[in-house]
C-alpha cells in the first residue's frame, strides 16, 4: 500500500530522487534549496544504501562530482539556489555537450522577491541556454513523481535535466503519495563514451551537432508530456497559459473549475504545437508564470498578436511573487480579503544574534577605521552582511559569494587605502581562496579578515568546508606567518582585536585576520545534543 506523507516541496523532491534510485546528491547550502540535501542526510533508505550526501565546497565542485558519478553510470542529484547557477555555470552548459551516462537532474531553486538572494533570476532561461530539457512542477505530488520520469529521461536522451521550483514550491507543504517499492540504484558501468566527454573541439563540434539535432525531439516530447496538460474550456474569450506554480494559482481563482481553455506547461521546451492550438481558439491569451516572462518572450516572438498579456504589458507585476490575488486582479476577478499589519506591530529588520561573534569583530573594526580617511571595507554573502545595517554600518558592498577579496585588491589597485575585506569561513573556501592568491601574488595593500563561526551559519549551520584548515590554507597560497593573525572575537579581547587589526591595516601587502567563535546558534544545538546524551 502506496504512504502518505505531508512533505515540504524539497523533501517531495528529496524523497523522490531516492525512490528513484539516487546514489549521490551533491549541494552548497541555499535558501531555498537547502533542505533537499538535509532531508537526504537524515533519510533512513539514504543510509542503508549508501548515498553520498556531503556537502560540497561550491556549486561547481558539486556539479562536477554529479558528473564523475554520471560517468560511473549512476544517478546523481545536483542542489544549488539560482545564483549558485552562475557559480557552476561551466560546467552546468558544458554538460549537456557531454551529455550523461547515469542521469543527472540539477535541481535549482528561483527566489523571487528576494527573500535572501541578490537578484530575481529565472533559471529557465539557462535550460535553453544549454539546450537541456527543462521540467517545473505546479505542486508537491508533481515534484515528487517527475524525479523518477527526469531521471529515466535524461538517460533516454543522454542529457542532463534542469529542475526549477519556485520559493513558495520548495517551502510549502502538502500531501504526497509515495511509492512502497523505490528504485534499486544503477549498477557501476563503462559505458561512457570518451570522446564525448572530453571536449576537444573536433570532439565538440559533432557534439554540438548532435545536441542541436536533438532539439526538435525534445519539443515533441515536450508537446507530448503528461505534464504539459491542455484543458478544454467553454468560453473561449480567453485562453490560458500557466507554468510552475502559476498553474496552481490559477486553480484557486475558480475552484469548481476554470471556464478558459488552459495549457499548463510543466516540460520545457516549449510546446508551440500546443500553445499555437490555444491561441487559435481563443481572443486573447493571459501568460501566468512565476519569475521572469520566459514564455511570454517566446510567445511574443512567434506571433504578431496584440491580445497577448502578461507581464510585459502589465497585466501581471515584473518582478516580486505572484500570489492568487494577483492573478485574481489579472483576470478582472474581485480580489480576495487583504489583512493590513497591525499599526501598533513595530518592524523587526534582520540583526545578527546577540553574542554573535561578527558583532565583535565589526565593533573592532569600526572603531579602528575611525582613525583613517575614507576607508573602505568590501563585504560578502553570508549573515555578517548585515553588518550593513544599523547599529554598525560597517560595509560597503556585496555583490556575490567571495567578491570581498577581489574587490578590495581591485580597489587598492585603483590607489585606495585602507581596503578591507570581510567574508566568512564558509564562502572563503566556496569562493574566496582564488581571490586571496591574486591578492598574495602581487601582495595587494589589502586587509583580509576571514571571520570564522565553524560553520555555514546563513542557511541553518551546516557543515563549513574548511573548518579548522584556514591557516593551512592561508600559508599554502603563500601568506607570510607574519601577516596571519588569529584572535577571539568577545568583548574581553577587544584591545587586542583593534590592535591586530590597526597592525595590518598599517602593513602595506597582503594580510589576514581570522577572528575565530563558534556561532551561537550551532552553539546550542550543540549544547541541547550533548545535554541530550
Amino acid at each position: 500500500m502506496k504512504q502518505k506523507k505531508l512533505l515540504l516541496g524539497d523533501e517531495a523532491i528529496a524523497l523522490g530522487a531516492l525512490h528513484a534510485g539516487l546514489s549521490g546528491v551533491y549541494a552548497y547550502p541555499g535558501t531555498p534549496s537547502t533542505e533537499i540535501t538535509e532531508f537526504i542526510q537524515g533519510n533512513q533508505l539514504a543510509r542503508e544504501r549508501g548515498v553520498h550526501s556531503r556537502w560540497s565546497t561550491n556549486e561547481k565542485t558539486a556539479m562536477e562530482a554529479a558528473l564523475g558519478m554520471s560517468f560511473m553510470g549512476k544517478r546523481a542529484l545536483v542542489c544549488m539556489k539560482h545564483v549558485g547557477l552562475n557559480v557552476c555555470a561551466d560546467p552546468f552548459v558544458n554538460s549537456g555537450m557531454t551529455g550523461v551516462n547515469g542521469g543527472v537532474v540539477v535541481l535549482v531553486a528561483d527566489d523571487p522577491s528576494m527573500h535572501s538572494s541578490q537578484d530575481e533570476q529565472d533559471s529557465r532561461f539557462y535550460g535553453k541556454f544549454a539546450m537541456i530539457p527543462t521540467f517545473e512542477p505546479s505542486n508537491q505530488q508533481e515534484a515528487y513523481d517527475m524525479m523518477a520520469v527526469a531521471f529515466d529521461y535524461s538517460e533516454q536522451q543522454k542529457l542532463p535535466v534542469l529542475m526549477r521550483v519556485t520559493t513558495r514550491m520548495a517551502h510549502s507543504r502538502a500531501v504526497v503519495e509515495c511509492t512502497d517499492a523505490p528504485r534499486q540504484q544503477n549498477e557501476l558501468n563503462y559505458n561512457a563514451v570518451a570522446a564525448n566527454w572530453v571536449l576537444l573541439p573536433a570532439n565538440a563540434r559533432k557534439r554540438n551537432d548532435a545536441v542541436t539535432a536533438q532539439q526538435k525531439q525534445l519539443e515533441e516530447d515536450a508537446s507530448n508530456s503528461v505534464y504539459n496538460i491542455y484543458c478544454e474550456g467553454q468560453d473561449k474569450s480567453l485562453g490560458i497559459i500557466a507554468s510552475g506554480i502559476g498553474y496552481n494559482y490559477v486553480n484557486e481563482c475558480f475552484p469548481v473549475g476554470c471556464p478558459y481553455p488552459i495549457l499548463k506547461i510543466s516540460q520545457y521546451p516549449l510546446p508551440k504545437k500546443l500553445v499555437c492550438r490555444l491561441m487559435d481558439e481563443c481572443e486573447k491569451i493571459l501568460i501566468v508564470e512565476e519569475g521572469q516572462p520566459f514564455i511570454e518572450d517566446i510567445v511574443r516572438g512567434v506571433s504578431e498578436s496584440q491580445n497577448i498579456k502578461g507581464k510585459l504589458d502589465g497585466t501581471l507585476p515584473r518582478t516580486g511573487e505572484l500570489n492568487p490575488d494577483i492573478v485574481k486582479k489579472a483576470l478582472g476577478m474581485e480580489e480576495g480579503q487583504c489583512f493590513d499589519p497591525c499599526a501598533d506591530v513595530a518592524p523587526r529588520p534582520p540583526a545578527l544574534c546577540q553574542g554573535c561573534g561578527h558583532r565583535d569583530v565589526y565593533a573592532a573594526l569600526n572603531e579602528v577605521l575611525k582613525e583613517y580617511d575614507n576607508p573602505r571595507v568590501f563585504g560578502d554573502i553570508g549573515c555578517y552582511t548585515l553588518g550593513f545595517l544599523p547599529p554598525f554600518r560597517a560595509i560597503h558592498s556585496c555583490v556575490d559569494m567571495g567578491a570581498s577579496i577581489t574587490m578590495a585588491k581591485g580597489a587598492a589597485d585603483a590607489g585606495q587605502w585602507p581596503a578591507v575585506a570581510i567574508i566568512g569561513d564558509s564562502t572563503f573556501t566556496h569562493s574566496g581562496m582564488t581571490g586571496l592568491l591574486d591578492a598574495i601574488n602581487e601582495n595587494a595593500n589589502i586587509t583580509v579578515i576571514i571571520s570564522d563561526n565553524l560553520t555555514t551559519g546563513m542557511t541553518g549551520g551546516q557543515d563549513s568546508a574548511g573548518t579548522n584548515k584556514f591557516e593551512a590554507i592561508c600559508r599554502g597560497l603563500g601568506l607570510s606567518d607574519d601577516h596571519l593573525k588569529v584572535v577571539v572575537p568577545l568583548p574581553k579581547n577587544m584591545p587586542e582585536i583593534t590592535q591586530a587589526i590597526r597592525d595590518e591595516i598599517n602593513y602595506h601587502g597582503t594580510s589576514v585576520i581570522i577572528p575565530r567563535r563558534e556561532c551561537m546558534q550551532t552553539l546550542q544545538r550543540h549544547l541541547k545534543q550533548k545535554k541530550a546524551k
